[in-house]
């Protein structure tokens, strides 16, 4: 029982705090709920797809072998799954109003298969995995979802680059992910530093596009305050 709250405290600590930063306008719960629902069940998926592709890591050897794993086997199976279900789930729901909130539902989706994910690690390998991947690997699957969702509510509100919007919620969380899974692939000592450099690229970048998003949902809940104050006397 301890290991499974030591695999699921980072996931309800990273969602309290994306959650508690849409201060005006909060998601509904079951919504929530049903992200983090839908988040698990990409697992499924994921493990199959990822093991069609695992198939062709024998065909190349090497850092070539470490890069396919981490960027096909990986990171495009699981974020392509990700994506799928949040675009199934959240583009057309009408709680979807406002731009932070593709970071909210991307961020949940994420979570919800990270908890998958890292309690079958920690069951399988302890308390020490399971700190270990409490500030790695939970808080980069969140930061790829907020990668993800920050593209993505964007793309909701800016209908002329949709497309390319849609693009870049697709495949820039693909290239953070492969990269953090190759540089932990390669099994190459001295780039423990440079994983060191990129998990605090990661968890700043992350933090910036909350509050840009975060900020201009305040700007706009401000704005429409003043109209129903102020407008009807006008």
């Amino acid at each position: 029982m301890d290991l499974i709250v030591l695999a699921l405290a980072p996931v309800f600590i990273i969602a309290g705090y994306v959650y508690f930063r849409d201060k005006y306008e909060r998601e509904p719960v079951r919504l929530l709920l049903l992200s983090l629902f839908f988040g698990a069940l990409t697992v499924i998926p994921v493990m199959f797809v990822g093991q069609f592709f695992d198939g062709f890591t024998s065909k190349f050897s090497g850092l070539f072998a470490a890069a396919w794993k981490a960027f096909v086997v990986a990171a495009f199976t699981e974020e392509l799954f990700k994506f799928l279900a949040l675009y199934l789930l959240i583009w057309k729901n009408r709680d979807f109003n406002e731009k932070y909130d593709g970071i909210v539902y991307a961020v949940f989706i994420s979570l919800g298969f990270a908890a998958v994910e890292n309690v079958l690690y920690v069951l399988g390998s302890g308390y020490g995995t399971g700190i270990m991947r409490a500030v790695t690997a939970v808080p980069a699957h969140a930061i790829f979802g907020i990668t993800m969702g920050f593209y993505f509510g964007m793309a909701k509100f800016y209908e002329k680059q949709q497309y390319h919007l849609k693009m870049k919620a697709l495949f820039y969380p693909i290239i953070l992910h492969g990269i953090y899974n190759f540089i932990l692939f390669t099994g190459i000592e001295w780039l423990t530093v440079v994983f060191l450099a990129f998990l605090i690229y990661l968890y700043f970048s992350g933090l910036k596009r909350i509050k840009k998003l975060s900020d201009q949902s305040i700007y706009k809940t401000d704005y429409n305050l003043l109209n129903e104050k102020f407008g009807r006397n006008n």
